[in-house]
Protein backbone atom coordinates (compact mmCIF):
# COMPACT_ATOMS: atom_id res chain seq x y z
CA UNK A 1 0.00 0.00 0.00
CA UNK A 2 1.37 3.35 -1.05
CA UNK A 3 1.32 6.50 1.08
CA UNK A 4 0.40 9.70 -0.77
CA UNK A 5 0.80 13.40 -0.07
CA UNK A 6 -2.40 14.50 -1.84
CA UNK A 7 -5.59 12.47 -1.34
CA UNK A 8 -8.20 13.94 -3.71
CA UNK A 9 -11.75 13.01 -2.74
CA UNK A 10 -14.84 13.35 -4.86
CA UNK A 11 -17.80 14.51 -2.73
CA UNK A 12 -21.26 13.34 -3.92
CA UNK A 13 -21.36 9.56 -3.52
CA UNK A 14 -17.89 9.39 -2.01
CA UNK A 15 -17.93 11.59 1.11
CA UNK A 16 -21.67 12.22 1.39
CA UNK A 17 -25.04 11.56 -0.22
CA UNK A 18 -27.13 14.70 -0.04
CA UNK A 19 -26.83 15.78 3.59
CA UNK A 20 -25.96 12.30 4.88
CA UNK A 21 -22.34 11.42 5.56
CA UNK A 22 -20.70 8.31 4.14
CA UNK A 23 -19.18 7.42 7.48
CA UNK A 24 -16.33 5.27 6.16
CA UNK A 25 -15.04 8.23 4.14
CA UNK A 26 -15.37 10.61 7.09
CA UNK A 27 -13.43 8.18 9.30
CA UNK A 28 -10.64 7.89 6.73
CA UNK A 29 -10.40 11.65 6.29
CA UNK A 30 -10.07 12.04 10.06
CA UNK A 31 -7.40 9.31 9.95
CA UNK A 32 -5.44 11.31 7.35
CA UNK A 33 -5.79 14.53 9.32
CA UNK A 34 -4.49 12.77 12.43
CA UNK A 35 -1.38 11.91 10.38
CA UNK A 36 -0.99 15.56 9.40
CA UNK A 37 -2.31 15.11 5.84
CA UNK A 38 -5.04 17.52 4.72
CA UNK A 39 -7.13 16.00 1.91
CA UNK A 40 -8.38 17.82 -1.18
CA UNK A 41 -11.98 17.79 -2.38
CA UNK A 42 -12.69 17.71 -6.12
CA UNK A 43 -16.33 17.99 -7.10
CA UNK A 44 -18.29 18.28 -10.33
CA UNK A 45 -21.05 20.00 -8.34
CA UNK A 46 -21.10 23.55 -9.68
CA UNK A 47 -23.98 24.77 -7.54
CA UNK A 48 -22.04 25.64 -4.40
CA UNK A 49 -19.43 28.28 -3.63
CA UNK A 50 -16.24 27.15 -1.87
CA UNK A 51 -17.69 28.52 1.36
CA UNK A 52 -20.89 26.50 0.88
CA UNK A 53 -18.88 23.35 0.17
CA UNK A 54 -16.88 24.03 3.30
CA UNK A 55 -20.12 24.34 5.31
CA UNK A 56 -21.48 21.08 3.84
CA UNK A 57 -18.35 19.27 4.97
CA UNK A 58 -18.46 20.91 8.39
CA UNK A 59 -22.05 19.66 8.81
CA UNK A 60 -20.78 16.06 8.66
CA UNK A 61 -17.80 16.70 10.91
CA UNK A 62 -15.04 17.49 8.40
CA UNK A 63 -12.96 20.65 8.68
CA UNK A 64 -11.65 21.59 5.24
CA UNK A 65 -9.40 24.53 4.32
CA UNK A 66 -10.93 26.72 1.63
CA UNK A 67 -7.88 26.33 -0.62
CA UNK A 68 -8.36 22.55 -0.64
CA UNK A 69 -11.79 22.79 -2.30
CA UNK A 70 -12.05 22.57 -6.10
CA UNK A 71 -15.29 22.64 -8.08
CA UNK A 72 -16.23 22.41 -11.75
CA UNK A 73 -17.63 25.96 -11.47
CA UNK A 74 -14.19 27.33 -10.57
CA UNK A 75 -12.51 25.34 -13.34
CA UNK A 76 -15.11 26.41 -15.92
CA UNK A 77 -14.74 30.10 -15.08
CA UNK A 78 -10.97 29.78 -15.35
CA UNK A 79 -11.31 28.06 -18.74
CA UNK A 80 -13.51 30.86 -20.09
CA UNK A 81 -11.19 33.53 -18.69
CA UNK A 82 -8.24 31.89 -20.43
CA UNK A 83 -9.83 31.17 -23.81
CA UNK A 84 -12.52 33.91 -24.10
CA UNK A 85 -11.26 36.80 -21.94
CA UNK A 86 -13.38 39.49 -23.63
CA UNK A 87 -16.53 37.40 -24.09
CA UNK A 88 -20.05 38.30 -23.07
CA UNK A 89 -21.03 35.32 -20.93
CA UNK A 90 -24.53 34.09 -20.20
CA UNK A 91 -24.96 31.71 -17.27
CA UNK A 92 -27.33 28.98 -16.26
CA UNK A 93 -26.54 27.73 -12.79
CA UNK A 94 -26.45 28.48 -9.10
CA UNK A 95 -24.38 30.47 -6.63
CA UNK A 96 -21.23 28.49 -7.30
CA UNK A 97 -21.03 29.33 -10.99
CA UNK A 98 -22.02 32.98 -10.60
CA UNK A 99 -19.53 33.51 -7.77
CA UNK A 100 -16.75 31.86 -9.78
CA UNK A 101 -17.52 34.08 -12.80
CA UNK A 102 -17.60 37.24 -10.70
CA UNK A 103 -14.34 36.33 -8.96
CA UNK A 104 -12.58 36.35 -12.34
CA UNK A 105 -14.40 39.49 -13.59
CA UNK A 106 -16.12 37.72 -16.46
CA UNK A 107 -18.58 39.93 -18.37
CA UNK A 108 -21.86 38.33 -17.35
CA UNK A 109 -24.96 39.26 -19.39
CA UNK A 110 -28.60 38.20 -19.29
CA UNK A 111 -29.41 38.32 -22.98
CA UNK A 112 -29.69 35.71 -25.73
CA UNK A 113 -26.98 37.57 -27.68
CA UNK A 114 -23.91 36.25 -25.87
CA UNK A 115 -20.50 34.95 -26.94
CA UNK A 116 -20.34 32.10 -24.43
CA UNK A 117 -23.03 30.11 -22.65
CA UNK A 118 -21.87 28.52 -19.39
CA UNK A 119 -24.20 25.81 -18.10
CA UNK A 120 -24.19 24.44 -14.57
CA UNK A 121 -26.77 22.64 -12.46
CA UNK A 122 -29.79 24.78 -11.57
CA UNK A 123 -32.18 23.10 -9.14
CA UNK A 124 -34.75 25.88 -9.59
CA UNK A 125 -34.78 25.96 -13.37
CA UNK A 126 -37.94 26.49 -15.37
CA UNK A 127 -38.98 25.69 -18.91
CA UNK A 128 -38.14 29.31 -19.79
CA UNK A 129 -34.61 28.85 -18.44
CA UNK A 130 -34.02 25.84 -20.67
CA UNK A 131 -35.67 27.52 -23.66
CA UNK A 132 -33.40 30.57 -23.29
CA UNK A 133 -30.39 28.27 -23.00
CA UNK A 134 -31.31 26.67 -26.32
CA UNK A 135 -31.89 30.03 -27.96
CA UNK A 136 -28.56 31.40 -26.71
CA UNK A 137 -26.65 28.44 -28.14
CA UNK A 138 -28.59 28.67 -31.41
CA UNK A 139 -27.61 32.33 -31.63
CA UNK A 140 -23.96 31.27 -31.87
CA UNK A 141 -22.72 31.25 -28.27
CA UNK A 142 -19.95 28.78 -27.46
CA UNK A 143 -21.62 26.07 -25.36
CA UNK A 144 -19.59 25.18 -22.24
CA UNK A 145 -20.94 22.89 -19.51
CA UNK A 146 -19.40 22.59 -16.07
CA UNK A 147 -19.71 18.80 -16.13
CA UNK A 148 -21.38 15.90 -17.87
CA UNK A 149 -22.75 13.92 -14.90
CA UNK A 150 -26.10 12.50 -16.01
CA UNK A 151 -27.05 11.63 -12.43
CA UNK A 152 -25.79 11.83 -8.88
CA UNK A 153 -26.89 10.20 -5.62
CA UNK A 154 -28.78 11.81 -2.77
CA UNK A 155 -30.26 10.30 0.39
CA UNK A 156 -33.12 8.62 -1.50
CA UNK A 157 -31.62 7.51 -4.81
CA UNK A 158 -30.37 9.13 -8.01
CA UNK A 159 -31.43 12.54 -9.32
CA UNK A 160 -30.65 14.35 -12.62
CA UNK A 161 -27.21 15.91 -12.96
CA UNK A 162 -26.03 18.74 -15.18
CA UNK A 163 -25.15 16.30 -17.95
CA UNK A 164 -28.77 15.30 -18.40
CA UNK A 165 -29.74 18.97 -18.83
CA UNK A 166 -26.82 19.66 -21.17
CA UNK A 167 -27.89 16.70 -23.32
CA UNK A 168 -31.37 18.22 -23.56
CA UNK A 169 -29.93 21.50 -24.88
CA UNK A 170 -27.66 19.54 -27.23
CA UNK A 171 -30.64 17.60 -28.53
CA UNK A 172 -32.52 20.80 -29.33
CA UNK A 173 -29.61 22.76 -30.81
CA UNK A 174 -27.43 20.06 -32.34
CA UNK A 175 -24.41 21.60 -30.55
CA UNK A 176 -22.24 19.39 -28.34
CA UNK A 177 -20.97 21.26 -25.28
CA UNK A 178 -17.39 21.55 -24.13
CA UNK A 179 -17.32 19.71 -20.77
CA UNK A 180 -14.87 21.04 -18.15
CA UNK A 181 -15.41 18.92 -15.02
CA UNK A 182 -14.29 15.35 -14.47
CA UNK A 183 -13.30 13.24 -16.40
CA UNK A 184 -11.28 16.24 -17.57
CA UNK A 185 -8.12 16.38 -15.42
CA UNK A 186 -8.26 20.19 -15.14
CA UNK A 187 -8.99 20.30 -11.39
CA UNK A 188 -6.27 17.75 -10.61
CA UNK A 189 -3.84 19.80 -12.70
CA UNK A 190 -4.75 22.86 -10.63
CA UNK A 191 -4.06 21.00 -7.39
CA UNK A 192 -0.68 19.78 -8.64
CA UNK A 193 0.35 23.20 -9.95
CA UNK A 194 -0.90 25.30 -7.05
CA UNK A 195 0.38 23.03 -4.27
CA UNK A 196 3.58 21.70 -5.84
CA UNK A 197 2.77 17.98 -6.05
CA UNK A 198 4.27 15.47 -8.43
CA UNK A 199 1.87 12.97 -9.99
CA UNK A 200 3.30 10.12 -7.95
CA UNK A 201 2.29 12.07 -4.81
CA UNK A 202 -1.42 12.08 -5.73
CA UNK A 203 -4.40 9.73 -5.69
CA UNK A 204 -8.00 10.30 -6.86
CA UNK A 205 -10.78 8.67 -4.81
CA UNK A 206 -14.30 8.41 -6.16
CA UNK A 207 -17.50 6.44 -6.73
CA UNK A 208 -18.13 7.32 -10.38
CA UNK A 209 -15.82 5.51 -12.79
CA UNK A 210 -16.72 7.66 -15.79
CA UNK A 211 -15.89 10.94 -14.03
CA UNK A 212 -13.75 10.49 -10.90
CA UNK A 213 -11.66 7.50 -11.89
CA UNK A 214 -11.20 8.49 -15.52
CA UNK A 215 -10.02 11.97 -14.46
CA UNK A 216 -7.28 10.36 -12.40
CA UNK A 217 -6.36 7.94 -15.17
CA UNK A 218 -6.21 10.75 -17.74
CA UNK A 219 -4.03 12.84 -15.44
CA UNK A 220 -1.74 9.89 -14.85
CA UNK A 221 -2.19 9.35 -11.11
CA UNK A 222 -3.32 6.41 -8.97
CA UNK A 223 -7.05 5.92 -8.40
CA UNK A 224 -9.23 4.31 -5.72
CA UNK A 225 -12.78 3.33 -6.64
CA UNK A 226 -15.27 3.02 -3.77
CA UNK A 227 -18.53 1.12 -4.17
CA UNK A 228 -20.64 3.75 -2.39
CA UNK A 229 -22.25 5.73 -5.20
CA UNK A 230 -22.76 5.76 -8.95
CA UNK A 231 -20.76 2.90 -10.51
CA UNK A 232 -21.20 -0.55 -8.96
CA UNK A 233 -18.14 -2.76 -8.59
CA UNK A 234 -19.29 -5.36 -11.15
CA UNK A 235 -19.33 -2.66 -13.85
CA UNK A 236 -15.87 -1.41 -12.87
CA UNK A 237 -14.45 -4.90 -13.35
CA UNK A 238 -15.48 -4.73 -17.02
CA UNK A 239 -13.76 -1.41 -17.75
CA UNK A 240 -10.76 -1.51 -20.13
CA UNK A 241 -8.73 0.78 -17.83
CA UNK A 242 -9.29 -0.35 -14.25
CA UNK A 243 -8.69 1.79 -11.16
CA UNK A 244 -5.51 1.17 -9.23
CA UNK A 245 -7.55 -0.18 -6.32
CA UNK A 246 -11.23 -1.13 -5.98
CA UNK A 247 -12.67 -1.35 -2.46
CA UNK A 248 -16.15 -1.50 -0.97
CA UNK A 249 -15.53 1.67 1.04
CA UNK A 250 -12.75 3.58 2.79
CA UNK A 251 -13.00 1.37 5.90
CA UNK A 252 -11.92 -1.51 3.64
CA UNK A 253 -9.05 0.60 2.30
CA UNK A 254 -7.95 1.47 5.87
CA UNK A 255 -8.03 -2.24 6.74
CA UNK A 256 -5.77 -2.97 3.77
CA UNK A 257 -3.34 -0.30 4.97
CA UNK A 258 -3.32 -1.76 8.46
CA UNK A 259 -2.69 -5.28 7.17
CA UNK A 260 0.48 -4.33 5.31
Amino acid sequence: MKQYKAYCFDLDGTVYKGKSAIESAVRYIHRLQARGIEPFYVTNNSSKTPEQLQASLAAIGITAPIDHLYSSAMATAQYVKLHYPEARVRLMGSDGLLTAAEALDLQVVDTIEADVFMMGIDRELTYTTLANACLTVQSGAVFIATNGDVKFPNENGFVPGNGSLARLVEGVTGVTPIYIGKPSPVMLELIADMHGFEKEDMVMIGDNYDTDILSGIRFGIDTIHVNTGVTPAHEVFDKPEPPSILVENMDAYAALEDSM
